[in-house]
């Protein structure tokens, strides 16, 4: 007769300190998202996956949170339409279900994302990847679910394109060149800054499912900066990109405005509850530094902020 191994999870720590956040992370699983009259999406997705641990009881049940993922997951790949955040949301509750000692668990996923486009002057056909951004939160009051994405594009300092123009003005009045002419060229053909690649994070989180179109919300992101890149770029648009990033010189602080306006105006029917988290971060290309800003809010409140302009 085999003897019963004991339960040491669940036994008493010496240090009766409760836990935030216990878990996995790392987790990689392919995730298939059904669409109609179109093949499904393929991701390879990587969870973290956490349950909060009461100070009485030693240890999480990590073998019990990788079987929920995993059934979670084996469920989303099988079904015809399935929501990414749905996934999260999905894994979250039957982790609270499972787990008869907590009161909160999180599930979180991040997947790259495929978009196909066509170049802006040459209109050849190119693929552009963004970060797919998912997650949950479940409790006894109910599941808030997080959708975004995180994308890359180019941004122009406004400040050295300013001092840029300054030099290129002075020269042309030690030319005499009349001040009209000056300031017409000076609008019509904008003047070098330095530029840097720029990563733009959008999300929003809701009660429930917040009926966001992810496609609609990398839009959003790739907008807020100066200007956008592509993977593949023949002369004519690396011209195109150069130009609309100088035309659209923006800081750090810009683009995160920008996101904010843009998600007011994509997004009329989402709930003023509705929390909006927007971040820009620069790789700054004359510094050895970065530059970064970001803003957390209801989008209540970002509806009025931008409705005072």
């Amino acid at each position: 007769m085999s003897q019963q191994l004991p339960d040491v999870q669940a036994s008493s720590p010496d240090v009766t300190v409760g836990l935030n956040r216990v878990g996995v992370t790392g987790v990689e699983k392919l995730v298939k998202l059904g669409r109609r009259d179109r093949d499904p999406i393929v991701l390879m997705a990587e969870f973290e996956v956490f349950v909060d641990l009461p100070s009485w009881r030693k240890g999480a049940d990590m073998s019990r949170n990788m079987e929920v993922i995993d059934e979670t997951l084996e469920t989303a790949v099988s079904e015809e339409a399935y929501r990414v955040e749905d996934v999260c949301g999905d894994a979250a509750e039957l982790l609270l279900e499972k787990h008869d000692y907590t009161t909160k668990a999180e599930v979180r996923m991040e997947a790259e994302y495929v978009t196909h486009e066509k170049t802006p002057e040459s209109g050849m056909a190119t693929q552009s990847t963004a970060d797919i951004i998912a997650s949950a939160t479940a409790t006894e009051d109910g599941t808030s679910e997080e959708i975004g994405a995180r994308v890359t594009g180019m941004t122009v300092c406004p400040c050295s394109q300013g001092m840029s123009a300054s030099r290129a003005r002075e020269t042309l009045q030690q030319l005499n060149v009349e001040d009209d002419v000056i300031e017409e060229f000076l609008e019509t053909n904008p003047q070098a800054g330095h530029s840097q690649r720029g990563h733009a994070t959008l999300t929003v989180q809701s009660d429930g499912a917040p009926e966001v179109d992810l496609n609609e919300l990398i839009e959003v992101a790739r907008d807020s900066m100066s200007a956008r890149i592509y993977n593949l770029a023949k002369r004519p648009d690396e011209d195109h990109m150069t130009y609309e990033a100088h035309k659209d010189a923006k800081f750090v602080e810009d683009c995160v405005r920008a996101l904010a306006e843009g998600v007011v105006d994509t997004f009329p029917d989402l709930p003023d509850d509705a929390v909006v988290t927007m971040k820009q971060s620069n790789d700054e290309s004359i510094h050895q530094h970065n530059a970064h800003a970001e803003r957390v809010a209801q989008l209540g409140a970002l509806r009025q902020e931008v409705s005072e302009d």
